[in-house]
């Protein structure tokens, strides 16, 4: 394996890790809204959970293809205990800041590397985290 497939599996590790946790904070967090505005919030989470499923299993595909083994544990997460929804809304904008971060450390890895397959799909996965973010952001909005 060459030093630069190694370097690019620790990266899709970490991200793995990340989309791990996101589907376990997402579930977490569409188990504890209440109120009356329950349904659209707590579907929204779920879908999270579904999109940070599907990344996971792409990024695990990728993890293989490369030689490597995804990681079994997910990525560390705090748990604040406070379920508000502008708190979690605020705990899923850090997340998916994080998150973008890592893809875009995968772009720069891929671009490093000329592996252009590898960057279209970081570059994508950039494309997806940013408008997540945008989206959280329009939720936490207060006009």
């Amino acid at each position: 394996m060459s030093k630069s497939e190694k370097k690019i599996i620790e990266c899709l590790n970490r991200i793995f890790q990340a989309e791990m946790a996101g589907i376990v904070r997402y579930l977490h967090y569409s188990f504890m809204i209440m109120g009356h505005n329950r349904i659209p919030i707590q579907k929204w989470f779920r879908d999270q959970a579904s999109e940070s499923t599907a990344h996971a299993v792409a990024v695990g595909e990728l993890i293989t293809s490369y030689g490597g083994h995804p990681p079994v544990l997910a990525a560390k997460m705090e748990e604040s205990n406070k379920h508000g929804v502008d708190q979690i809304l605020n705990e899923s904008l850090t997340f998916e800041e994080e998150t973008l971060k890592l893809y875009k450390d995968l772009v720069l890895i891929a671009v490093d590397s000329e592996d252009i397959a590898l960057e279209e799909f970081a570059r994508g996965q950039v494309m997806s985290e940013t408008n997540h973010i945008f989206e959280v952001k329009k939720m936490l909005r207060k006009n």
